[in-house]
């Protein structure tokens, strides 16, 4: 250019400017002579030196790359018409200069640019040849870079993301620049990276490698744990042949050999790792295969074992394994070299994952493994038609109806409920008839229990609970026989205080027994813990328990408390003497025996408001009283049976004595030739029934008001067997199943 002297001149006279730190007149003769030798493969040798001069002509200490190529273009289409230079160059030459704001290519494996850019490619590949610089020159621009950056923290950040950028890329875009000057500018690059890395705080960068690390070893741990577990569980219930016990043990060695594998192969880049890591996918991917076909087929008498879920969850646990050594091995490949040994949040990740494994085993894993065997060996079925109404039994000898579905089961289990009324059979059944017919109801059947559950009625009758071997607590709706819920597998050992509402106990080593205030559900509301060496006792009315507490050890007197039925909240506690016996709830009250010494029968009858603990009322036991003396509620009566004169064989009299829960008065009483000793059964009016066998009938005693009277019974009812008062329908047994007495 004729006359550029003065532009040389103002042109050097800026990158040598003392407010300078960085890209100086060094850096500008490192490009001028990268320039030189590859100018020949620009299509227009003049704009490209000159974009060259222009391109770092303003910078601002602490300004990025686009700032100062878009000024510096500014510079040169405001400078260059001065010296004659034509616009269509002008227009070029800040081109070229704008291009030099991102340096950085495509990454390597996308790089095709769609044309090329001669002139931009060279005077790129220029402007980076001073990443091919002498080790100390680079060393020495890149700490100058950083020293103009501003604040050291913020620079080196910055400039790591940017190495970070170049080194994903091309570097250079020409050929002849790549043979050039590519292995030794990424050395220098690499090695600035390596001395950043030391430099940056990271107390994060790594965690989700180290994450994946974990998880692949600490999932091959609970696998091993699982199928140690699925070992001592049968695959199907019942067993009919003993199972081999060897292919849980077999995958639980294969699991245990897998956690150092894997932990290797998540913390390795090679191809030997990914191998490891897809074999044990490809393994888990099998066994589940091989699993699933051999489930077996559920039928009233096949079940499936707790194993099932547990080989399936081991194989899982496998699976989630060799995937996640897959991925950190994968991400390792590419990220390695960025990678620090050690920091804070690859040490929260080590002790994070098998936090998260232990939680999702159990609150995830465990309650489907059990919903899994729960749902596959139930069945529910029947009519399921309209509930009749119960009747009321009045004795006269006749019957009101024989079920026909329950051979050889009797009424001595029988419970109550608003649709019917409930019964268990031996074989993990539990039938519900219709109280008017004896018609079923529906059926509910597990094929993994043959003994007979025991059951009562909640939830106001709305509710079976039914208590299986090996299974649990199940809820079942009363009317359509559907499972509502299953209790918690904690509550396998608690044993019901009472039904209607719910008090759960739990016995405790040393003595230490709890006491659970539980929905229908089983959902724990409180607990009442008073204290080791404690035997606990309860009844509740419908707002308030009360408790009976026997101290084994020290010199604590015994004692009663009263707590609130939702909360479990103690709103008084008494002395004792000694314990109270035998609690019924009667009109809101709960009756207590007052023990007489070491006779079986009490000195009297209390009657205790649940609310303030007082006694509302005293009622004497006869001193002549000498049996059981059985309390039972009816209404707002309490029905006590017991025997005048001594506890003998011979004495073959009973009394029957209502009170009146409200006052603690006599309401009748009357004596009668019936063994006292009997089982009975108190209906809903007050009415006592007994069975008595006489000559080749079966006849029933029964006690009211009125005095006693005798009914001879049909043939076919089986004196020796229980009879069990439902409101005023009086169920007993035959060889056919249940019978209700008209």
């Amino acid at each position: 250019m004729p006359g550029s002297a003065p532009l040389a001149d103002d042109l050097v006279a800026r990158y040598v400017e003392r407010t300078r730190r960085a890209y100086r007149d060094q850096y500008l003769e490192t490009v001028l002579d990268a320039l030189d030798s590859l100018i020949q493969l620009s299509t227009d040798p003049t704009s490209v030196r000159l974009a060259a001069w222009f391109h770092r002509a303003v910078h601002q200490p602490g300004g990025g790359p686009a700032e100062d190529a878009e000024s510096s273009a500014r510079l040169a289409e405001q400078t260059l018409p001065a010296y004659g230079v034509d616009p269509i160059r002008i227009a070029e030459v800040a081109r070229l200069i704008r291009l030099t704001g991102d340096l950085s290519t495509p990454p390597t494996d996308s790089y095709a640019p769609p044309r090329r850019d001669a002139n931009g490619d060279v005077l790129l590949d220029a402007v980076n040849s001073i990443l091919a610089t002498a080790p100390a020159r680079y060393a020495a621009h890149a700490s100058e870079v950083r020293r103009d950056a501003g604040d050291r923290t913020a620079a080196i950040g910055r400039r790591y993301d940017e190495v970070r950028l170049l080194l994903d890329g091309h570097l250079y875009r020409t050929q002849l620049a790549r043979q050039r000057m590519g292995g030794v500018a990424r050395a220098n690059l690499e090695s600035e990276l390596a001395g950043l890395d030391s430099e940056l705080p990271a107390p994060w960068r790594g965690w989700q490698q180290a994450a994946l690390a974990a998880t692949a070893t600490f999932s091959t741990v609970a696998a091993t744990v699982a199928s140690i577990a699925a070992a001592g569980a049968p695959w199907q219930v019942p067993t009919i042949e003993p199972e081999a016990g060897w292919p849980p043990l077999a995958l639980a060695v294969l699991s245990l050999i897998c956690a150092p594998a894997l932990f290797r192969s998540a913390r390795s880049s090679s191809q030997r790792s990914r191998l490891i890591a897809g074999a044990v996918v490809a393994f888990a991917v099998t066994g589940l295969l091989v699993a699933w076909a051999q489930v077996p087929v559920t039928n009233p008498a096949v079940g499936i074992g707790l194993r099932v879920p547990l080989v399936f969850s081991a194989l899982l646990l496998l699976l989630l394994a060799g995937t996640t050594a897959l991925v950190a091995s994968t991400l390792r490949t590419r990220n390695a070299r960025f990678l620090p040994s050690r920091n804070l949040g690859q040490q929260l990740s080590w002790l994070a994952a098998p936090a998260v494994i232990a939680l999702v085993l159990l609150l995830v894993v465990q309650p489907l493994a059990r919903g899994y065997v729960l749902g596959a060996n139930e069945r529910s079925e029947g009519p399921r038609r309209p509930a009749g109404e119960r009747p009321d039994s009045v004795l006269d000898g006749g019957v009101t109806w024989v079920s026909r579905t329950l051979t050889s089961a009797g009424a001595e289990e029988a419970v109550g409920t608003k649709y019917g009324i409930a019964v268990p059979r031996q074989s993990g059944v539990v039938e519900m008839l219709d109280a008017a017919t004896g018609e079923l109801r529906w059926r509910y059947s597990r094929s993994d229990s043959d003994e007979k559950p025991d059951i009562v009625a909640t939830g106001d009758g709305d509710y079976v609970l039914a208590e299986f071997a090996d299974v649990g607590y199940l809820l079942l709706d009363a009317n359509t026989g559907k499972r509502a819920a299953a209790w918690p597998g904690g509550t396998r050992d608690h044993s019901i205080q009472q039904a209607d509402p719910l008090l759960v106990g739990e016995r405790v080593s040393r003595g230490s027994d709890k006491l659970h205030g539980v929905d229908p559900d089983g959902r724990n509301r409180w607990t009442f813990e008073p204290g080791r060496c404690t035997d606990i006792g309860a009844v509740a009315t419908s707002d308030t328990v009360v408790t009976f507490l026997g101290h084994s050890c020290g010199s604590e007197p015994d004692e009663m408390s009263g707590l609130e039925l939702k909360s479990g909240k103690k709103l008084w506690t008494k002395s004792t003497t000694d314990m109270y016996r035998r609690p019924t709830v009667v009109g809101g009250l709960v009756v207590v025996a007052e023990p007489g010494g070491d006779s079986d029968v009490p000195v009297a009858l209390l009657a205790i408001e649940p609310r303030t603990g007082e006694t509302k009322w005293r009622w004497p036991v006869p001193p002549g009283w000498a049996c059981r003396t059985l309390l039972k509620g009816a209404g707002d009566l309490l029905i006590v049976v017991d025997c005048p004169g001594p506890d003998t064989p011979q004495n073959i009299k009973s009394v029957v004595t209502a009170i009146d829960a409200r006052t603690g008065r006599t309401a009748w009483q009357h004596a009668a030739p019936v063994n006292p000793h009997a089982r009975v059964a108190v209906t809903a009016d007050g009415r006592v029934v007994t069975l008595a066998a006489g000559g080749d009938s079966c006849w029933a005693n029964v006690i009211d008001k009125t005095g006693l009277r005798r009914v001879k019974l049909p043939t076919g009812i089986s004196c020796s067997r229980d009879l069990v008062a439902i409101g005023n329908l009086v169920l007993t047994s035959g060889p056919a199943g249940v019978i209700a007495l008209r």
